[in-house]
């Protein structure tokens, strides 16, 4: 799956335990209804945010996860998360030249008028 968006917050690495680190990125989507989406990078996949900057336009490739707990009451809880694994900026195409940047258009003079036209040549398209 993929998460298309802009960069909000790029957090910094937190050292969970002695063998587990882990980094936040909040991806804005770009829809009439923008969601910021936060997603986990995870051990050596944390430094893969070091290039990125807030407000950058990226792509990225995400597992949903969920957990099953028990708490100490025996209620049964269950947890979702999202797990980066790569990302990528996005490269918004360069807008289209200008219409004063377009070369000109030959004037209607320039083309030769029909003169094979003949109006009781049936016509041979199919509708």
């Amino acid at each position: 799956m993929e998460v298309l968006g802009r960069v909000k917050v790029i957090n910094p690495v937190q050292q969970v335990s002695a063998s587990f680190k882990k980094r936040e990125l909040v991806v804005t989507t770009e829809e009439q209804y923008p969601q910021h989406i936060l997603i986990e990078f995870t051990q050596d996949k944390t430094d893969l945010l070091n290039n990125y900057n807030v407000g950058e336009q990226v792509k990225v490739s995400i597992n949903l996860r969920g957990r099953e707990w028990v708490n100490p009451q025996g209620e049964t809880k269950y947890f979702n998360s999202i797990q980066g694994w790569r990302i990528e900026k996005v490269h918004t195409e360069a807008p289209a030249a200008p219409a004063s940047q377009m070369p000109p258009m030959p004037p209607a003079a320039a083309f030769e008028p029909a003169t094979n036209f003949n109006e009781e040549e049936h016509d041979d398209l199919p509708f």
